[in-house]
Formats: C-alpha cells, sequence, structure tokens
C-alpha cells in the first residue's frame, strides 16, 4: 500500500526579519512626522530686502513669507538709529505679504524691521530685517545748523533680533528626538535578534 504524502509545510519567515522590518517602518513614520511637525513659516523676501542701502525713506515696509501667515495676529516694526519707532497704522496681511505703513524716517542710517507672525502650523515666528537710509525724509530734514527732532519712542520694544524664529513653549518636540526614539527601537530589535541566536 502505498503511504499517503502530505504537503510540504511553507516555512515562515524568521521572527528576527519581521520585527525588523517593523522597526524599520517605526522609524520611517516619526522621521515623516517629526519634519512635518518642524516646519513653520520662513521669509522669503522683503521690501525693503534685508541689507539694502535705499536713498529714498520708504513710506511702506513688508516681509514675505512661503505661507499665508495667520490674519490679524501679524505685528511689524520700524525703529530707527536712535531707537525710536516709525511704523504706523494698522498691519496688513495680503496672502503671504505682511506690512505696515511708515512715517517720516528723520535720519539716515541703519533701520530695523521688526517681525512676528503665527505661522499657518500654529507656532509663532520672529526675526528681524535691516536696511540701511542714506537720505532723511525730506519733510523732517534737518536744517543747516538745526539737529533733527527725533521721533517719539513707542512704549512697545522691538522683538529680539537674535533669533530668527521661535516656538510656543507647548509646541511639539524636534524632529531629532523622534529620530533617536527611532534609533533606540531599531538598536533593541537588533539586540534582541542577536540574544535570540546566541
Amino acid at each position: 500500500m502505498t503511504p499517503m504524502r502530505t504537503a510540504p509545510a511553507v516555512p515562515r519567515p524568521p521572527a528576527r526579519w519581521s520585527l525588523l522590518a517593523a522597526a524599520l517602518l517605526a522609524l520611517l513614520a516619526l522621521l515623516f512626522t517629526g519634519g512635518t511637525a518642524a516646519a513653520h513659516d520662513v521669509v522669503t523676501g522683503s521690501d525693503p530686502a534685508d541689507g539694502a542701502t535705499v536713498a529714498t525713506a520708504p513710506t511702506q515696509v513688508s516681509v514675505t513669507f512661503d505661507e499665508e501667515p495667520q490674519p490679524g495676529l501679524a505685528t511689524l516694526t520700524v525703529v530707527g538709529p536712535d531707537g525710536a519707532h516709525h511704523e504706523q497704522g494698522q498691519v496688513s496681511t495680503q496672502g503671504d505679504v505682511v506690512s505696515v505703513p511708515v512715517g517720516p524716517l528723520p535720519t539716515a542710517g541703519d533701520y530695523e524691521i521688526g517681525y512676528r507672525i503665527v505661522s499657518s502650523d500654529g507656532h509663532p515666528v520672529t526675526g528681524s530685517i535691516s536696511f540701511s537710509l542714506t537720505t532723511p525724509s525730506p519733510a523732517t530734514a534737518a536744517a543747516p545748523g538745526t539737529p533733527a527732532a527725533a521721533a517719539p519712542a513707542e512704549p512697545t520694544a522691538p522683538p529680539s533680533p537674535a533669533a530668527s524664529s521661535s516656538d510656543d513653549p507647548g509646541g511639539g518636540a524636534p524632529a531629532w528626538v523622534f529620530v533617536v526614539i527611532a534609533l533606540v527601537v531599531v538598536a533593541g530589535a537588533v539586540a534582541l535578534v542577536l540574544r535570540r541566536r546566541a
């Protein structure tokens, strides 16, 4: 009597490869979500341009971002070489451009445009842009032998020029934290596989 043949068992993939595959998928997911959470609006241009030297005092300054900031939450300041503020009127946001009118600029020298917006991902972004003025506004240019009158300073302080961007204390964790966690997971998976093989 011919013995019955049984179908050969289909080999299952080793457990260690499944574990490594899961760890790699987790690493990719963490890298992707971390990079998305860390993206905030960045400056792509300004008028006057950052570092520019202009002969005519601007009557308005603007800063352009790569994404549209949240409307109604933007602030722009224009501070002269004497520390006085020269922005006037309301800040307006049109698409990705934030602008504010500027009063007469009484002296030549370096001016700083400070900005603070709330980016499209909900995080505040602050920074500054500078330009140099070679000729004061005609309306406030001093007569010979008469010092120019400085514009009155407002009580508010400009954004800190040292920081190009800042996040809320309760904002998302930086992307490198997710990378470290993912690397720890992968290292643990490899160690577990090696221990089982030993």
